[in-house]
């Protein structure tokens, strides 16, 4: 199922939005599970599809495991919203919604940590799509630094100069 962005931005917000209000009514400090029953209630109430704790299965060679990993909350069967009760979100925490956006081919997701103070600073946004990596640029060569102290000077050539003003001067190659 193809969406654009602004259905896929705007349901991300709605999502947003609910849990904001979750937390502005219960505070942090709960279990996740409290938080993803309520979130759950509030994003029904929105009119929005979600399934909660979705047993996904995983294909690993010749190996098939079913419910090998569960997300705590699929929205309108495009959106994984992870929640967490933590201290601080990890990397591991974002590794872990990664996966699961590529394992099951969805582009979005969320991570919402409700055991934050303010919990704008508890949601992250994350999107699986893939771009070939650009090629590197050249480096850019350097004049070697001057000499300081007792004896020492530069060692220095016109010619040297000459070739790292020219590469220097050159664009990049992309």
């Amino acid at each position: 199922m193809e969406l654009n962005n602004r259905v896929l931005f705007d349901l991300t917000e709605q999502v947003i939005g609910a849990a904001l209000q979750v937390h502005k009514d219960l505070g942090p400090g709960l279990l996740e599970s409290a938080y993803e029953e309520c979130l759950s209630y509030e994003l029904v109430q929105r009119a929005l599809k979600v399934e909660r704790q979705v047993g996904i299965s995983l294909g690993y060679k010749s190996l098939s495991i079913s419910n090998a990993y569960r997300i705590d909350l699929l929205v309108s069967d495009v959106l994984i919203v992870e929640i967490k009760t933590v201290d601080k979100v990890s990397p591991l925490h974002s590794a872990q919604l990664l996966t699961y956006l590529k394992l099951t081919g969805l582009e979005v997701g969320l991570l919402i940590n409700f055991n934050s103070v303010m919990l704008r600073d508890g949601i992250k946004r994350y999107v699986n799509s893939f771009k070939a990596p650009r090629a590197p640029r050249a480096p850019r060569l350097l004049p070697p630094p001057p000499l300081r102290g007792k004896g020492l000077a530069p060692t220095s050539s016109p010619a040297l100069e000459e070739s790292v003003q020219q590469i220097n001067s050159s664009e990049p190659r992309e």
